[in-house]
């Protein structure tokens, strides 16, 4: 049973991961991680599958070993948080668009203190 739940945990990770490449405000490593992480537990096939992947995989093996996020990784996050501010701004009404920004502190502040690749 907890093989199971492990399993399906995966897959509503990645598809979280793989919405979140799409949507500004929605991070996309962190959910792949998650997913390598249950499937790690249910599938090694699949986890196997995306240590492999030549665009995720890097990121989920450097976060392994060294708790880190690249610079390039950092950047791309400052960026979607950006856009995400902008966005809120321009479309929501206050106070829920700031929302975008309170996430944009918290998470980027998080994202920067992490060590680099």
């Amino acid at each position: 049973m907890r093989r199971i739940a492990y399993l399906i945990s995966g897959f509503v990770a990645l598809g979280l991961g793989l919405v979140g490449a799409v949507l500004p405000l929605l991070p996309t490593v962190p959910f792949l991680i998650l997913a390598a992480f249950c499937f790690a537990r249910s599938s090694p096939a699949l986890e196997r599958r995306l240590l492999d992947h030549p665009r995720i995989g890097p990121h989920i093996v450097i976060w392994r070993e060294k708790g880190a996020i690249s610079r390039r990784g950092k950047h791309a996050a400052l960026l979607a948080f950006g856009f995400s501010i902008a966005l809120g701004l321009l479309l929501v009404p206050l106070p829920w668009s700031l929302v975008p920004v309170g996430a944009a502190i918290l998470g980027g502040s998080w994202i920067w203190t992490r060590p680099e690749a």
